[in-house]
């Protein structure tokens, strides 16, 4: 099973933008060990930044697969540099927005941000600045074998983008 950590993708310009959401919950184990209670204090749920990272890989991920209609195999080759100013509580909305810098037959290089929203009061507060770098694997000059079928843009994936109203081939 793969974690999918984005829940729907609201915009999605071909090798340009992609905008995604992720709805923090109480109900991820995840957030229960960040971070238990210790002596005189109570416990603080957050979604770790490394787990907001990879919803941004996801979302940047599928742009960069979008733009050649999921033809390649597209995988993370760098965090660039991941910048954070708040943190992700249960209870809000991660708003992840990708766009791509620059694009080539080896890969491309992304830049997104990260806004916390509140759903009670709409308020919105910026979380994370993130670089990605991702690769054409298949492109890969190490002379390197990867599987026939793409192992990357999974039919979890593929239905996630139907699932948000786009039409996938």
């Amino acid at each position: 099973m793969r974690w999918i950590w984005i829940d729907r993708i609201l915009e999605l310009e071909k090798a340009k933008r992609c905008v995604a959401i992720k709805n923090v919950s109480l109900a991820e184990e995840v957030l229960h060990d960040h971070f238990p209670a210790a002596p005189g204090r109570p416990r603080m749920p957050v979604l770790p930044n490394p787990l907001i990272i990879e919803g941004m890989a996801q979302t940047a991920g599928i742009l960069v697969g979008h733009a050649n209609d999921f033809a390649e195999k597209v995988i993370l080759a760098k965090v660039g540099r991941a910048t954070f100013t708040a943190a992700a509580w249960p209870g809000y909305t991660l708003r992840y927005t990708a766009d791509i810098e620059r694009m080539d037959s080896a890969g491309a290089s992304t830049r997104g941000t990260v806004d916390r929203i509140d759903p009670g009061t709409g308020q919105t507060v910026p979380l994370a600045t993130i670089e990605l770098l991702f690769s054409h694997i298949d492109q890969n000059r190490s002379g390197l074998a990867f599987p026939d079928h793409n192992f990357v843009f999974t039919d979890q994936f593929m239905d996630l983008l139907r699932q948000s109203g786009f039409a996938v081939k």
